[in-house]
């Protein structure tokens, strides 16, 4: 077990303290899992709003007159899918063998070749070399500000109001995956439309030295409408109903985001790009496992590494599950063969000494109601 003394810590480490969370060892950082409750927190981001510290996850700065052409070469989604303007893009960084290097967002900000790539924590060392690796001759720079970028997300159905008391309304324009801008109280700050919760919400990009600010600013605000300071643990749980894949769960170098379920994230027709023939070959049917949803009777979590069971013959393990806190039945995403991953398909999860039921659903358990 890692030592705290050597953690990393984000800027609102003091913050989380003074709310009384519950510290663990994330990814090498020092991260709140709790502070009331997951279920609290869980229940409140569905609900109302919940706040999350996510600074530990990676930025990097791509610039240049041939940026578009270097990122275009890299992700697996079409970076024209990006309008003119500020928006942000899901996509994947795959081997060439059509593996997950890592799944990002890129932001396309207002300047030309300007862009922002945001990546997993755990992930930072990995990407940033394997950028470095396939840059070659593209004219273009590379910038890691991730050590000096703080993160904020703020998400559920009352974030929009809170963020639009902090910044104005003029926020509420922006589309779902836009990226907009913002000067309070003199901090300037960005932030995207985008979350890993299900629900509607933002990722707040400020320098490290106003983090603590906008923390505070975020929670005193939105006290009336009911925020609550959330942990990793809600965030797990949150983007699980949600359907939303976690790297090194659902995406790994050994699975590609076409067996992951991510096809419609992945254009083979753009053009080439690292990964881009077996992914077009898995794309047009050539794969043998998908990641399907499950819905377990009973009460009993799956949990990673559970072995799923068609009749007697094993046909695929847990790749995450939780107890499914707002939808009120277990859950799971499981990695299975493709003849058991149709929809409707009766399965079953070892539990422990049991094998517990358990059907093939479409993805995902939880959606919020459009406004």
């Amino acid at each position: 077990m890692t030592s705290t003394t050597t953690l990393k810590e984000t800027p609102l480490a003091a913050c989380h303290r003074e709310l009384g969370a519950k510290m663990v060892d994330f990814a090498g950082w020092n991260m709140p899992v709790q502070y009331k409750s997951i279920i609290a927190e869980h229940m409140a981001t569905r609900q109302k709003a919940g706040i999350f510290d996510v600074s530990h996850m990676g930025e990097f700065i791509v610039q240049g007159p041939q940026a578009f052409d270097f990122i275009q070469h890299v992700i697996a989604n079409d970076l024209n899918k990006l309008e003119a303007g500020d928006c942000a893009l899901y996509s994947q960084l795959c081997y060439e063998d059509g593996g997950t290097v890592d799944d990002l967002i890129v932001y396309k900000r207002k300047a030309e070749n300007d862009f922002l790539l945001v990546v997993n924590a755990s992930n930072i060392e990995k990407d940033w070399a394997w950028l470095q690796k396939n840059k070659g001759a593209y004219d273009c720079t590379l910038t890691d500000i991730s050590d000096k970028t703080s993160l904020i997300a703020l998400q559920g159905p009352n974030a929009e109001t809170i963020l639009a008391k902090i910044a104005g309304d003029s926020i509420k324009q922006i589309p779902f995956f836009g990226y907009g801008r913002a000067t309070v109280d003199g901090v300037a700050f960005s932030f995207g439309r985008t979350g890993y919760t299900g629900e509607d919400g933002f990722e707040i990009f400020v320098p490290n030295e106003k983090a603590a600010w906008l923390w505070g600013r975020l929670l005193q605000d939105g006290a009336e409408y009911g925020v609550e300071a959330c942990g990793l643990g809600a965030r797990d749980t949150l983007r699980l109903e949600a359907g939303l894949p976690l790297y090194g769960h659902e995406l790994d170098a050994d699975i590609s985001p076409i067996e992951s379920g991510l096809g419609w994230s992945v254009k083979p027709e753009k053009g080439d790009f690292i990964g881009q023939k077996p992914l077009a070959e898995q794309k047009a049917g050539q794969v043998q496992r998908k990641m399907v949803c499950l819905k377990g009777e009973g009460k009993a979590a799956p949990r990673q590494g559970y072995a799923v069971f068609d009749g007697d013959k094993q046909v695929g393990v847990v790749t995450s599950g939780a107890p499914g806190v707002y939808v009120g039945y277990p859950i799971a995403f499981a990695l299975v063969d493709k003849a058991s991953a149709k929809v409707g398909t009766e399965l079953a999860i070892a539990i422990r000494d049991n094998k517990v039921k358990a059907q093939v659903v479409s993805r995902p358990w939880y959606k919020a109601s459009k406004k």
